[in-house]
């Protein structure tokens, strides 16, 4: 059995944004019951030198837009430069999920061995394949930010368990 590249992509991608996404209303929920200020939430972070919530999701976006775009060889979707809140954070999770579905699979599975070249917001570099660049970059860096993002709301106290985190079962 052959599994193809847009499976391991976008086929990993969508699935998790969605939990990302339910993750999103726990927070929401747990604000509202105990009168928080989402804000609080979106702002902690799990230590002094890593990204905040906020910031979890919007990385988790950025991998898959990013790898995407690399794989099609097309512009990456952008999002105004604001702060967003819980609602326009899944906005925008529901924008990526589009973006990403939008790419056809016959793109992505032709980009398996097209050199690609990953730029850091530091403006430093890697090159990749395509093939590469998912499997050994894109795709383990999408589950650390999104275990953050979970991880996080955990330790604030949000009512969540690892079926949270996996979604419900899927078809393989």
């Amino acid at each position: 059995m052959t599994i193809s590249l847009h499976e391991v992509s976008v086929g990993v991608f969508v699935p998790y944004l969605r939990n990302l996404s339910a993750l999103l209303d726990h927070a929401q929920a747990h604000a509202d019951a105990r009168r928080i200020d989402p804000d609080v939430l979106l702002g902690m972070r799990l230590a002094p030198n890593m990204y905040s919530l906020r910031q979890q999701v919007g990385e988790a976006n950025r991998h898959v837009i990013l790898s995407c775009a690399l794989l099609a060889g097309c512009a990456p979707l952008a999002f105004a430069d604001a702060t967003p809140d819980i609602a326009e954070l899944k906005a925008r999770i529901a924008a990526t999920i589009d973006f990403a579905q939008g790419v056809t699979p016959a793109t992505i599975d032709a980009a398996a061995d097209k050199e690609v070249v990953f730029t850091f917001r530091s403006g430093a570099t890697r090159p990749f394949t395509g093939k590469s660049l998912i499997l050994t970059f894109s795709v383990p860096q999408f589950f650390f930010h999104i275990a953050t993002a979970y991880d996080i709301l955990r330790h604030a106290g949000v009512a969540l368990v690892k079926k949270d985190f996996l979604g419900p079962p899927r078809e393989a």
